[in-house]
């Protein structure tokens, strides 16, 4: 495939054009066409995603472009038009008495997704699906609006951490400083942004018959195969299993670095010589990944080809350019596409990977029957984009150095184990904010801070007033953008730790798993394909137990 990104064009529809394009799919099944009128929607499924990742991404590359914000905010006017269409399909065609005939169509595992999706929606909250996605645009904007002083230049979030990551422990704590500093000033508008998305949101599932937003939320994420009460029971996993250990590795730290006590800032520092940072910039990195990807298998190395000769990567931090990084995708062409902010530091090396497991899995399964297989939900997606991140330890020095590639390895391990506990902390917030939609600003700071205690005991905030109070969580845009998204990375890191564990002893065998597992897509839930890779699933006792066990041995070696 020869394709590039400005060859991506999608057809912006309208209130008529998806009515009439929708009427001659409902005419097909009228004529008893089942199998003509899914493949005509499948068609159409697949443009209208294009198109709305395209609006994304410009919007995100660059939130200050009037047009492109302009372009987002009438998806956002029209996308509960789109799923009011989708949702009253999908209902139609579970209606029809050859559930088998459907099936042998469309897969078991789709029809049940669609079971779930019919759930979620009702012409009732199209004005709140409206408000929802402007609340979440403007807390989007608000992030990257920031502008710090530090180190004599002018920086945005995604530039801070390579003075939040100095050895110099001033300047950790300056970076620190100015960081809160942005959020203090603008914490009335946050709290202001989140209370309006929890009472919205919890006005939504009301309206849908639901007691809270909890179980829509668990249905807007698609889980069909575990709910809150297992996860729940993997939290406490967590708990039991990880925090401790990572309490035992914060203590080591401050005893090696002779610190009276380990403060908020010093948590970042996560070897003591000075976090491994790649050996090279952008164009470095990009090289360098050809030939990693070159030497670990065939597939990857092709796809990562076209892919960079195709200009489906936008890596460079920018002014206006929103924070993070994320994989989205075109359909209609079937080529995924890589957004992050490279700042200089581990974290490049670290996004990159996980989004070119995103992207990979994207392409693998492109030519899977049916556009709910394109992706998986979420938390089986994470599994691919994690387990790159470990697989790719072998080739790391290619990235950072021969010198320092077990330094980076050791690092890597210990940041991931750091953020199970963070992961499952920001999951057990929001089930208890929206558990309590009435809660004021203030007491959502309390519960996050109380939480943090439980789950971080070790984090000390020091004179850092603002998250002191309980305001860390503002940082997090899942948060905001995404509720009950993130438990979906730590129940993934627990699949890829086990992948890590396999490809220490057979690692040709972990990789060709993880290929398999990519290609499969989202043709079954999480736990089937966490299984047909050989792994266990997170809610199995003992899952955790075992990865943890062993990475304590290797970072005891």
């Amino acid at each position: 495939m020869n394709i590039q990104f400005t060859d991506i064009k999608a057809a912006t529809p309208t209130a008529e054009s998806l009515a009439a394009s929708y009427a001659a799919i409902n005419a097909r099944l009228d004529a008893g066409e089942i199998a003509p009128a899914i493949a005509h929607w499948e068609i159409l499924r697949r443009e209208l995603e294009s198109w709305v990742s395209l609006t994304h991404l410009h919007f995100e590359q660059d939130t200050e472009d009037a047009a492109a914000k302009a372009a987002k905010d009438y998806l956002d006017e029209l996308s509960p038009t789109a799923t009011a269409h989708e949702i009253a399909l999908k209902r139609r065609l579970l209606a029809l008495p050859d559930r088998a005939g459907l099936a042998a169509i469309t897969g078991h595992h789709a029809l049940r997704l669609w079971e779930t999706d019919i759930t979620t929606f009702d012409p009732a909250i199209e004005p709140d699906l409206i408000e929802e996605a402007r609340l979440i645009s403007r807390y989007t904007a608000l992030m990257s609006s920031a502008r710090m002083e530090i180190g004599g230049e002018v920086v945005n979030l995604s530039g801070l951490p390579p003075y939040a990551e100095s050895l110099d422990r001033e300047t950790r704590h300056r970076a620190e400083q100015v960081r809160w500093d942005f959020y203090a000033a603008n914490g009335a508008e946050f709290d202001e942004i989140y209370d309006s998305l929890v009472k919205l949101r919890h006005g939504m599932a009301k309206k849908l018959g639901f007691e809270n937003y909890i179980e829509l939320g668990y249905r807007r994420m698609r889980r069909v195969d575990y709910n809150a009460a297992d996860v729940a029971l993997y939290r406490q996993q967590v708990l039991e299993h990880v925090t401790p250990l990572v309490a035992k590795i914060m203590e080591q730290r401050r005893v090696e670095n002779g610190w009276e006590k380990l403060y908020f800032w010093d948590e970042s520092l996560i070897d003591n010589q000075g976090n491994v940072t790649p050996a090279g910039g952008h164009d470095f990195l990009v090289s360098q990944a050809q030939t990693m990807f070159d030497n670990m298998n065939q597939e990857l190395a092709d796809f990562f080809r076209l892919m960079n000769e195709g200009g489906f990567l936008d890596l460079k931090n920018r002014p206006t350019k929103a924070p993070g990084g994320f994989c989205t995708s075109f359909p209609n062409a079937g080529v995924p596409f890589i957004f992050a902010n490279f700042n200089g530091t581990h974290h490049d090396i670290d996004v990159f990977t996980h989004e070119m497991g995103h992207a990979f899995q994207n392409y693998a399964s492109r030519n899977l029957p049916g556009f709910d297989y394109l992706w998986p939900t979420s938390e089986s997606a994470e599994i691919h984009s994690m387990s790159l991140e470990a697989l790719a330890y072998p080739q790391i020095g290619l990235l950072v150095g021969d010198d320092k590639a077990a330094r980076y390895r050791r690092m890597h391990l210990i940041g991931s184990l750091a953020f199970l506990p963070y992961g499952v902390l920001v999951d057990h917030f929001q089930h208890e904010v929206y558990a309590k939609p009435d809660a004021k600003p203030a007491e959502r700071h309390a519960m996050w801070r109380a939480l943090e205690q439980q789950y971080e005991p070790w984090c000390d905030y020091g004179d850092l007033s603002y998250p002191a109070k309980g305001g860390y969580w503002q940082n997090q845009m899942h948060i905001y953008g995404s509720p009950f998204y993130y438990i979906d990375y730590t129940l993934a890191l627990c699949c890829a730790l086990q992948f890590w564990v396999k490809s220490r002893a057979d690692y040709d065998a972990a990789l060709a798993d993880y290929v398999a597992l990519c290609g499969r897509g989202g043709e079954a839930p999480f736990q089937d394909l966490v299984a047909s890779a050989g792994l266990m699933s997170p809610f199995t006792e003992g899952a955790l137990r075992d990865v943890v066990k062993e990475a304590e041995t290797v970072l005891a070696a």
